[in-house]
């Protein structure tokens, strides 16, 4: 039995996602916890409704990132996990602490990596003319955005469409993508080899 701690910083929709897909598709996993750098985060109420222990790390409170990250490890640490997921996670991670959770910590991001990393990716896009946008699960490493791609959702841009019907529709996809993601870690089916993951049964690693 694998044990996951997810962190979020808001509702954390792709939380609740992972959250329902773990419980109805009985992986042999548990959501230990649900941490958060932010009092007020929604998602933490949603966590509590499920039985899922929840904690708060508030950066605020730190002086620098490095305090914070050696906290914000050490309650992580406390749950075990096997897995360290960010569903949006709006802070900028250590070299340290991105060290300690090599391998074993993923994120997900609304484009299609390596292109737009960092935020106001549906608008960057849109400015650019792309014909395609999406979303991509990847394993974190210290620079952002970067790291091994685990997944990708591909969503075409259509007359008419603006920052928030992008985002949209894309987010639709996540919720798709990401649980799936997360249950090939659980269930030990990705493999690494020098930057590229691939699934160990050549199941298809792109959502449209």
């Amino acid at each position: 039995m694998k044990s996951i701690v997810i962190l979020i910083s808001g509702r954390g929709s792709n939380m609740e996602a992972i959250v329902r897909a773990c419980t109805t598709e009985a992986w042999p996993a548990r959501i230990a916890a649900v941490i958060s750098n932010r009092p007020g985060a929604a998602g933490l109420d949603f966590a509590a409704q499920h039985g899922i222990a929840t904690a708060v790390v508030d950066h605020k409170g730190f002086a620098s990132r490095e305090a914070f990250d050696a906290e914000l490890q050490r309650v992580i640490d406390g749950f075990s996990p096997d897995l360290l997921v960010l569903a949006g996670f709006m802070r900028i991670l250590t070299p340290a602490f991105t060290a300690h959770y090599a391998q074993r910590m993923l994120n997900i991001h609304p484009s299609l990596l390596p292109a737009f990393t960092g935020l106001h990716t549906h608008a960057r896009a849109l400015e650019m003319g792309c014909k395609f946008v999406g979303a991509t699960v990847h394993f974190v490493t210290a620079e952002l955005d970067h790291g091994a791609i685990v997944a990708q959702a591909v969503v075409p841009v259509i007359a008419g469409d603006d920052e928030a019907s992008l985002s949209a529709r894309v987010l639709k996809l996540e919720h798709r993508m990401y649980p799936q993601a997360v249950r090939w870690f659980v269930a030990g089916k990705l493999a690494v080899s020098e930057g590229v993951v691939r699934h160990i049964d050549g199941e298809a690693q792109a959502f449209s």
